[in-house]
């Protein structure tokens, strides 16, 4: 279950435990079960630190990860390997002593909570989005004992996953209700259980030099080439990752032949931290006015000023706008076919896109479902031939072109998919339990105002030096009118912005 070069690793971070660690196991003679306990004992070998014993919990198989004779409220349910490895390895560490890497003022929010609170996720072990979920959840839970945390891995527990009809991960429970689906930051977590942040720490007096809005690769990047020029920068941010963070395998970012977007932006966000830069996270713009500086209205109803601005808030999943599709999101409906593939195997799936992330989504969804339906409204695909040829290649794969989709039909989730032939004008129903949409991007620029110039897409229009129709005001990314929307224009773009922003302040 552990190959050797990942057991040696293992040794390494078991070295750093600050105390001994106890699993109590509840488990079987079902082939999960033995699955679990061979994964624990081959873990225990290395190092004496570590114990298992058995006993009786909520589910079968699952582990709780304790101190001897304490409770960390930090369970696993099934095995936490795939991209839920990491979240295994920091919950032994944070459970033995070492300290979480947040902030004091997040550590002491969270040991403010009074009330109990019983988290379960439902993760796959493919999605790229799921250990922040979890670990942030395992962060709350040794912190706090009045808070627990349970990872329930959705292929060892289909039959709750099919009662509870989850069909999105990771899909959060708090108390026995629904709490939240998607990916989320701990500090988005904490607001939604203690509400907002404290505003009057962001309504500064002191304009900043640059402000950045936006927390993807071109804002991250701009954010880096103003702080590293000495003047005061700040940065505006929901979640910071953007679009990336939905991206599993990366092989065109030069010089660094494979990596994984959470992993690369989780780099990038540690790049900014080595800089004076004044990060506001959990924030949304909604609003800018040009008056004596820039000014960014936030959704907390914050004000900030800025001698320059730098606009890079990326874009997101366009939508086909059909009757069914907001009813059915997470019910369904999906847009990552890494993340949700997994919960729609051997069943009947429809994806919506010919180009390339369509064709590449529906190569990977053959591999899990029963059949997929890819529908292309043109009249041929337009993903590359190599995508093609490989998708024609799998024997339970249809091409539907010349197919406008209609409407997404069902009762509590997705049960069939009703699209137009638009030669013809005949209608036809798909009997489908997941519809995958994948038909390009959108600009997140619809809170923009009226006085800066963008495109009939939505997209800023930009000089070479990445400014905007409006003096001060610059953009970058995939918000803007770029001709190709790659991770690697996106920070050389962001770069451009916050030298054209640096050389606009001089010459004021």
């Amino acid at each position: 279950m552990l190959d050797n070069e990942t057991k040696a690793q293992l040794k390494q971070y078991l070295e750093l435990l600050e105390s001994d660690i106890e699993f109590k196991a509840s488990l079987d003679e079902s082939e999960s079960s033995n699955k679990v306990r061979e994964f624990l004992t081959s873990v225990c070998e290395l190092s004496p630190r570590l114990s298992l014993v058995e006993s009786s919990l909520k589910r079968t198989p699952s582990f709780e990860v304790n101190r001897p004779g304490q409770t960390s409220g930090v369970v696993f349910a099934g095995l936490p390997l795939g991209h839920e490895f990491s979240s295994f390895i920091l919950a032994l560490l944070q459970v033995s002593g070492r300290a979480p890497k947040v902030e004091d003022s997040v550590i002491k929010t969270i040991k403010k909570i009074d009330q109990p609170l019983s988290f379960e996720t439902f993760v796959s072990l493919t999605c790229h989005n799921c250990p922040d979920v979890v670990q942030a959840l395992n962060i709350m839970s040794v912190l706090n004992p009045l808070i627990s945390h349970t990872m329930i891995e959705g292929g060892m527990n289909q039959k709750e996953v099919d009662a509870k009809k989850i069909m999105a991960v990771p899909t959060v429970f708090l108390n026995g209700e629904e709490f939240s689906s998607g990916r989320m930051e701990l500090d988005t977590i904490l607001e939604k259980i203690v509400g907002s942040v404290d505003i009057s720490e962001l309504n500064q007096e002191t304009p900043y030099d640059v402000l950045v809005v936006g927390g993807g690769p071109a804002g991250g990047a701009a954010a880096i080439y103003a702080a590293r020029k000495g003047i005061r920068t700040g940065m505006v941010v929901d979640t910071f990752g953007g679009q990336v963070m939905d991206t599993l395998g990366i092989e065109n970012v030069i010089g660094t032949p494979y990596i994984e977007g959470p992993q690369l932006m989780r780099q990038v966000e540690e790049h900014v931290n080595q800089y004076n830069v004044d990060v506001m996270k959990n924030q949304q713009a909604t609003d800018i006015q040009k008056n004596e500086f820039v000014e960014v209205s936030l959704a907390s109803g914050a004000t900030l000023k800025a001698k320059s601005l730098i606009i890079s808030t990326g874009a997101r999943w366009r939508n086909i706008n059909v009757p069914g599709e907001k009813e059915f999101k997470n019910k369904g409906i999906a847009y990552c076919p890494h993340c949700d593939g997994p919960l729609f195997a051997g069943k009947d799936i429809a994806v919506i896109g010919g180009g390339n992330s369509g064709i590449e989504a529906a190569i990977d969804l053959a591999g899990m479902g029963k059949h997929v339906y890819v529908l292309e409204f043109l009249p041929e695909l337009k993903a590359d031939k190599v995508l093609q040829d490989k998708l024609y290649s799998l024997p339970n794969v249809t091409v539907i072109t010349n197919a406008a989709t209609k409407s997404i039909e069902g009762t509590d989730s997705v049960e069939s998919l009703v699209y137009e032939d638009v030669v013809t004008k005949e209608e036809h129903r798909l009997d489908v339990k997941g519809v995958f949409i994948l038909i390009g991007l959108m600009p997140n620029t619809e809170w923009l105002p009226e006085m800066i110039d963008t495109t009939d897409r939505g997209e800023i229009i930009i000089d070479n030096h990445g400014m905007t129709n409006v003096p001060g005001i610059f953009a970058a990314g995939d918000c803007t009118n770029s001709a190709y929307k790659q991770i690697i224009i996106s920070m050389g773009s962001g770069a451009t912005a916050a030298l054209g922003a640096f050389d606009y302040l001089i010459r004021q």
